[in-house]
């Protein structure tokens, strides 16, 4: 394997100095299924030898970063990784790992000493000596945020010590203990909150949810004006923006699959999805490799200090992911594809369904 990129994909240098390809592999799913905070939280379609077959693939074709946490499988996706990484110059990979949604034995998952046992745990995992970008994987520090300046000044310690490199957290989001224990209506603004967890843990990443579907928000023009590059997660909507799944070909989950409980997996909502897609495959084409580089490029050209980070169960969809984007879309095509998607949306919303109101820990 030699990683030189070979689809015509111009690297990106983001925070910190790390050179990406623009498309980076999203590791979640090869983590396989699992449960965490007592929700279904992983990916029953996993399957190892595929799994490391299309880690090997995507670095044949370019791609760098590869994004884990150490609760993707309870330190699954983490170990796959590593035994990819014994097969290529480790300089040559951007790895990037999280904490924060599995606290173990410990009172809380971002008490210090247990920040860094689970570092120690996952760099065994990835069978590295360093990570480049960390995260703290959520917004939960804790009642009064107890825990914040503790995890804040670990951290920290980390980088010094070159255990981690740069430092990354979670954009505006709704971490699951809340969703699961506080009604919606009494929970606080996630955009102040997280304004003021950035002023204090100073990252130089944010991950971030983002497709056609997501309203526009300015959190690209706010990391570039402090600095920060953003990890784009959930590009193509975990596979609806390709048009893969529809009512009449479901798809089928098993035990520890997120996506089981999700609506928007649901047929109805599979329906309205496929309807909204029609305006998109009759102007761009209407396989699923063309409404991937659709999705993907619609991401990508909205900032140049971000990555989007694909996600796989399979060396076909990661290479389709790699080799899909082909030419830059127009500002015309990027208004089609956004009016498109808010049609879709509307739609979603007036079949009663709640397309973006996750309920995940990812």
């Amino acid at each position: 394997m030699n990683g030189t990129p070979n689809n015509g994909l111009e690297r990106r240098t983001l925070a910190g100095g790390l050179s990406v390809h623009p498309v980076g592999v999203g590791c979640w799913a090869i983590g396989g299924p699992d449960t965490n905070l007592g929700l279904p939280m992983g990916w029953s379609t996993a399957d190892d030898a595929a799994s490391l077959r299309g880690l090997e693939a995507a670095f044949e074709l370019g791609a760098n970063l590869f994004d884990t946490a150490d609760v993707y499988g309870h330190g699954h996706s983490e170990r796959l990784i590593g035994r990819f990484l014994k097969g290529v110059p480790r300089q040559d990979a951007v790895v990037s790992t999280k904490v924060g949604y599995f606290a173990g034995t410990a009172e809380h998952a971002y008490h210090p000493g247990h920040m860094r046992r689970q570092l120690q745990t996952s760099l065994e995992n990835l069978g590295t000596d360093y990570v480049d970008i960390y995260f703290l994987h959520n917004a939960n520090f804790g009642p009064g945020d107890r825990y914040l300046p503790g995890a804040v000044e670990t951290i920290r310690a980390f980088q010094r010590e070159g255990l981690v490199k740069t430092i990354g957290m979670r954009g505006p989001h709704r971490y699951a203990t809340e969703r699961l224990t506080v009604p919606k209506s009494q929970r606080g603004d996630k955009h102040a909150r997280f304004r003021r967890l950035f002023a204090a843990i100073e990252p130089q990443y944010l991950a971030v949810r983002f497709n056609a579907l997501t309203p526009p928000s300015g959190i690209f023009d706010f990391a570039a004006e402090h600095g920060a590059s953003v990890l784009i997660n959930k590009p193509l909507a975990q596979g609806l923006l390709t048009g893969k799944h529809s009512s009449d070909r479901p798809p089928r989950f098993g035990e520890g699959d997120h996506r089981a409980r999700k609506a928007w997996f649901a047929p109805a909502a599979l329906d309205v999805i496929q309807d909204g897609l029609e305006p998109l495959r009759d102007r761009f084409g209407s396989s699923e490799k063309a409404l991937a580089r659709i999705a993907l490029r619609y991401c990508l050209q909205h900032a140049d200090n971000a990555c989007v980070l694909a996600g796989f169960t399979s060396p076909a969809q990661i290479r389709q992911s790699l080799t899909c984007l082909g030419e830059p879309l127009t500002a015309e095509d990027l208004a089609f594809v956004r009016d498109t998607a808010i049609r879709i949306q509307k739609a979603l919303d007036a079949a009663g369904e709640v397309f973006l109101d996750e309920k995940d820990a990812s």
